[in-house]
């Protein structure tokens, strides 16, 4: 959005703001409030210069974690809502966005194959996934809570914070839950829920969620699904020529629930997670509480009422319910035309690195996420150290001395990754790091020529140069 529609939209949004307080009898501003125009521009200025040392997120050249700035349309509903500040946690808070809030989930279920439901908004994937392991834990307060070694990291930490037992299913070559080894956890121990993760963090991977559901046929587990980034992937899933496995992603419709953060692709602004069950009549008691001042202005369920947090910030209901009005939940166009984009960004930098000898592929890349690392040239050179320490300094290179500066990220992988091409001498180390890029923008697809060129143009610079 260029700038001047983008300031004739904040003007809009300013008057809008001014209507809304009309509505209301006039009243005089508190004295200690009030503060000289002067002041709050010199602050300002001093804010501006400490804000500006961010690194460049909205850029293609930033090809490294989960960030990219929200859409202009979230940006002015959130800033516009804001000015209000309404809470969801009860309708008496936020009457108006606790109705967007309740449109907005319902269109991602939908999205998702549910028709019978409950779910909200919460401040983040990680509040989410606790709010999901809370059920799976009073459900099956005896049973364990399992979930693959490339989970989430807060997986164990949520199940140690609710003090409910759980263990560690081991990964593939490929990144994903391991089925054998799941199988012969469920015949030994007592597994209640089985998390299934689409869209690691670190690889982008998915676990095999169809086999899964099949395997649950016999075992009778339940299905938590942690798809906090890889959920709205649902949409391709859904095209003429998927551009994803299809598989699973129509399986979600048969889990228990769900996870999926609307701040990473769905164009909103840091905090908004959401989370769904797909049994309602079993989930609510668990949350179902009472409060002597809140609940009043409604016999319907207050949001408030199935969830854990209490104040939650309607700004993000409304940011993100005016976001799905101007980029619908469709495959071809809307949000699902911008994840193509993502989606072909990966395809694309993994055709060039498997083309050349300079880079090597961790995987081939499920999602819009890419892990690769330079390729040892000579026998000297295959060994997990030596990968690391180019890593290292290629990541370090690429942000610093490259021209133009390339934002990479890092990972630590071990086997059984790589274990198809290296022998065992190649792990003089018990762990690797590797290079790993977030192609989350739409504008990656197009820069990812230029991207993967520069990588090896600072490669090159680096093997001409001897290791500090």
């Amino acid at each position: 959005m260029d700038r001047k529609r983008f300031k004739k939209l904040v003007e809009k949004c300013l008057d809008a703001i001014s209507e809304w307080r009309a509505q209301s009898p006039p009243f005089e501003e508190e004295g200690a409030l009030k503060l000289s125009f002067g002041k709050v521009e010199k602050e300002f200025s001093k804010y501006f210069e400490r804000l500006i040392r961010a690194y460049p997120f909205h850029s293609p050249f930033y090809a490294a974690q989960m960030m990219k700035p929200p859409h202009p349309v979230a940006v002015l509903a959130y800033f516009t809502a804001l000015n209000i500040n309404p809470n969801n946690h009860a309708l008496d808070g936020g009457p108006s966005t606790s109705a967007m809030e309740v449109e907005s989930v319902s269109q991602i279920a939908r999205m998702f194959g549910f028709s019978n439901f409950t779910g909200h908004l919460t401040s983040g994937g990680t509040v989410a996934n606790l709010e999901a392991l809370f059920i799976s834990r009073s459900l099956h307060p005896d049973k364990l809570i399992a979930y693959s070694d490339l989970c989430h990291y807060t997986h164990p930490r949520l199940c140690h914070l609710l003090n409910t037992p759980s263990l560690s299913i081991r990964t593939d070559g490929c990144g994903r839950l391991d089925l054998n080894d799941l199988e012969v956890k469920l015949r030994r121990e007592r597994i209640g829920t089985v998390v299934v993760t689409l869209g690691t963090t670190g690889l982008g991977a998915w676990d095999p969620l169809d086999e899964i559901v099949r395997l649950r046929e016999r075992y009778g587990f339940r299905i938590h699904i942690d798809a906090a980034y890889g959920g709205f992937f649902r949409l391709l899933a859904e095209r003429r020529e998927p551009v994803v496995s299809p598989e699973p992603f129509k399986s979600i419709k048969y889990c228990d629930s769900i996870v999926v953060d609307p701040h990473k692709h769905g164009l909103q602004p840091y905090g908004c997670g959401c989370v769904l069950f797909t049994e309602p009549e079993k989930v609510v008691p668990f949350y179902k509480h009472d409060s002597p001042y809140t609940y009043f202005t409604s016999r319907d369920l207050h949001l408030g009422e199935i969830s854990l947090e209490c104040s939650r910030a309607g700004a993000a209901a409304a940011a993100l319910w005016l976001t799905l009005r101007c980029f619908p939940l469709k495959p071809n166009t809307g949000l699902g035309a911008i994840l193509f984009k993502t989606r072909c960004a990966a395809l694309k930098f993994a055709q060039l690195a498997n083309k050349t000898e300079d880079l090597e592929m961790v995987v081939q890349p499920e999602l819009d996420i890419v892990a690769y690392f330079p390729r040892p040239q000579t026998e000297s050179e295959k060994r997990a150290s030596w990968v690391s320490e180019m890593s290292e300094r290629l990541f370090k290179y690429s942000m610093e001395e490259g021209k133009p500066r390339l934002y990479l990220a890092k990972m630590r992988i071990k086997p059984p990754l790589l274990s198809d091409r290296y022998a065992k001498t190649f792990w003089d180390v018990p762990e690797v790091t590797v290079l790993r890029s977030v192609l989350m923008k739409p504008e990656h697809f197009t820069y990812i020529r230029q991207i993967h060129s520069q990588l090896l143009k600072n490669l090159t610079e680096l093997r001409r140069k001897p290791s500090e």
